[in-house]
Parts: structure tokens; C-alpha cells; sequence
């Protein structure tokens, strides 16, 4: 946490996470390369186009695979274990799209008069017509943000380029994952041979729009803020299931995170100090709030990190009224101790 930086805090779950990527990886490449290496009277590529579109798929599903992890975990706990270490899972796609580029320069450009990085750029320049326009800069668009964010993925970055620039940085994912679309469309699928990409290709983009208008809908429909003093009502206790919690918001850009353990609520800041995850999705280990991005923790009583460290949350007040919950938006000072509301045995 405050302490000091560690390259790489590794962990059983890490290592199972992983290695859980690798042989996904892995075996998605074997099956995609000797199904297109015999299936070439249905699909007429020669050998390194199907080791070209073989790493370029697996990283363009990898992507969306990423992009559909947080809205799942938002509207199912049960996907909350994926959110845990998904900077690893970017780092990865990373590489694998650096093989599909590998691939597309060593057999495209390796034989060029010119560099192959100025042949890559200048070879296509058909901008004015959709056939044939030059698909190759998405992809280069793509690939530069992928290594910006797997080089700014650890925590010396995060905190050397403060969190409000490093999230606006990671969020170019979904600028890199555009393109990627971009990239694909006015390329393989221009094709006139009907391809499994055709189909995958807008059922993920579409799975990735639908996921997140879905994840927006439900924190709408939880959303209860108000303006002023006025407290919130959160609903009957047994909606917070034990060891879990509800998130509510106070403004538009703050909310609450209402937890349940041994059967009391407590109610802290959902907002993670080290870079805003949401500690509503989090479990709770040995007493605390454990952060599901990068396992920063935090007691429910008073929202203080456990010695040796120093980061403090904002905690808030709580009742119970008429067999309601209800939250009071005015937040207490950062480290204030609040007696956890009683309501009965966990559920």
C-alpha cells in the first residue's frame, strides 16, 4: 500500500489468475491456427495470414473481454473475482496484439525497399474511399495506447502522474478498442468470404454497448440522491447480504458503500484512496474492507487504513427506522469512528 513498491505483489490468486490467461492464450492460438491451416478450401489464407489473424482475433476478444469485466461484476457479485487483477489481463493483451503486429511486419514489409515502420505508414494511402482505406493506422493507434497503458500499468506510475491523469489515460482503452473495431472492419471483414469474424466481430462491440448501458440502467435505478441534509433511505437490512454491501449515492460524483458484518452495518466512503475503486464491490478480510482492484484495506468503524498505514476514509451515519436503513449524506470527517448500527444475526 504506503509503504513502499513492489514490481509485482504476487499472490496464489494471482498466479492461478495468470496462469488461468496463459493457457486461455494459448489454447485459443493452437485451435485457431490448426483449424485455418486445414480449412483452407472454406477459408483460402495462406499460412502467416492465419497466424496474422490468429493473434490479432485472440487480442481484439481479449479486449472485449476486459471491457465487459466491470459492468459484469457491477451487475453480479459473482464476476467480482475477474475485476481483481485485470491489469494483468491488459498487460497480456498488450503482448499478444505485439505478435499480430510482429507478424503483419515480418511478412508484409520485411522485404521493402524502405524501413518497414515507413512502409507500414505509407503504403496505403486510399483515404478517399472506404474499400481500401488505410486500416493499417487504427491498428497503430490501437497498439500505442495498449503500451501506454501496459507501461503505466504500476502503482510508481499511478502515483508519479497523479490518479486523475492516469485514469484519463486508462481510459483510453475504449478509444484503443474503437479503433481495434475501426481496424478490423475496414480490413478483414471487407472480405468477400463469409468468416466467423464477420459474425464475432459485431456481437462483441455490441455485447460491449449493451453490458455497460445495462451496468448504467442498475446504479440509476440505486441511485437515491438528494439535495441538502435530507437522509437517504437504503430499504429493509436484509438487502445487504452479509459480508457484501449496497452503494448509494450521495452527489453525482460521490457514493457510499453500506456493509453488513456479523450482522451490523457500517457505512464508509466507496472511493478507494489509492486509485477510486470501488470498495462497495469489495469482500471483507479480518475485519476490513478489502479493495477488489488492488487489495488496499480499510476498517469498517472508523474507514482507517491498518497500521503501518496511513490512508483514512470518510465514514457516515446511520438508523434504523420503521425496519429501514437509512443513510445520512453528510459525510463525517475522514477517520471518525462510528458505532456500527446494529440489526440482528447475518443472513
Amino acid at each position: 500500500m504506503s509503504v513502499a513498491y513492489r514490481p509485482v505483489g504476487w499472490n496464489a490468486n494471482k498466479i492461478f489468475y495468470d496462469l488461468a490467461l496463459v493457457v486461455a492464450v494459448a489454447l485459443y492460438l493452437a485451435i485457431f491456427m490448426t483449424v485455418g491451416h486445414r480449412a483452407t478450401p472454406f477459408a483460402p489464407f495462406d499460412d502467416a495470414t492465419v497466424e496474422m489473424r490468429a493473434w490479432g482475433s485472440c487480442a481484439f476478444l481479449m479486449m472485449s473481454a476486459i471491457l465487459c469485466i466491470g459492468p459484469l461484476a457491477r451487475l453480479d457479485a459473482r464476476f467480482l473475482p475477474l475485476l481483481y487483477n485485470r491489469r494483468h489481463f491488459g498487460v497480456m493483451t498488450f503482448l499478444v496484439a505485439f505478435m499480430h503486429a510482429r507478424h503483419v511486419l515480418g511478412w508484409y514489409f520485411a522485404f521493402s525497399d524502405v524501413d518497414p515502420y515507413v512502409a507500414l505508414l505509407s503504403s496505403n494511402t486510399s483515404f478517399s474511399r472506404l474499400a481500401g482505406f488505410p486500416f493499417e493506422l487504427f491498428g497503430v493507434a490501437a497498439l500505442i495506447a495498449l503500451f501506454a497503458l501496459a507501461a503505466t500499468s504500476h502503482d510508481f506510475w499511478l502515483s508519479f502522474l497523479t490518479p486523475p491523469v492516469w485514469k484519463a489515460l486508462h481510459m483510453s482503452i475504449y478509444a484503443a478498442y474503437a479503433c481495434v473495431v475501426a481496424h478490423v472492419s475496414l480490413g478483414a471483414l471487407l472480405t468477400p468470404q463469409l468468416q466467423a469474424m464477420h459474425v464475432v466481430v459485431p456481437a462483441c462491440a455490441l455485447l460491449v454497448v449493451a453490458l455497460h448501458l445495462a451496468a448504467g440502467a442498475k446504479q440509476a435505478r440505486l441511485d437515491r440522491a438528494k439535495d441538502g441534509a435530507d437522509w437517504i433511505e437504503v430499504g429493509a437490512p436484509d438487502r445487504i447480504a452479509e459480508g457484501r454491501a449496497v452503494i448509494v449515492s450521495v452527489k453525482d460524483d460521490e457514493s457510499v458503500a453500506i456493509f453488513r458484518h456479523q450482522g451490523r452495518l457500517s457505512a464508509i466512503a466507496n472511493a478507494c484512496k489509492h486509485q477510486n475503486g470501488p470498495l462497495g464491490e469489495g469482500r471483507i478480510v479480518d475485519g476490513c474492507v478489502t479493495c477488489p482492484w488492488h487489495g488496499f484495506q480499510y476498517r469498517l468503524e472508523d474507514g482507517c487504513a491498518p497500521p503501518p498505514y496511513s490512508e483514512k476514509l470518510a465514514t457516515y451515519n446511520l438508523k434504523l427506522t420503521d425496519g429501514a436503513v437509512w443513510l445520512d449524506p453528510r459525510a463525517n470527517p475522514e477517520g471518525t469512528r462510528v458505532e456500527p448500527l446494529a440489526i440482528g444475526g447475518a443472513i
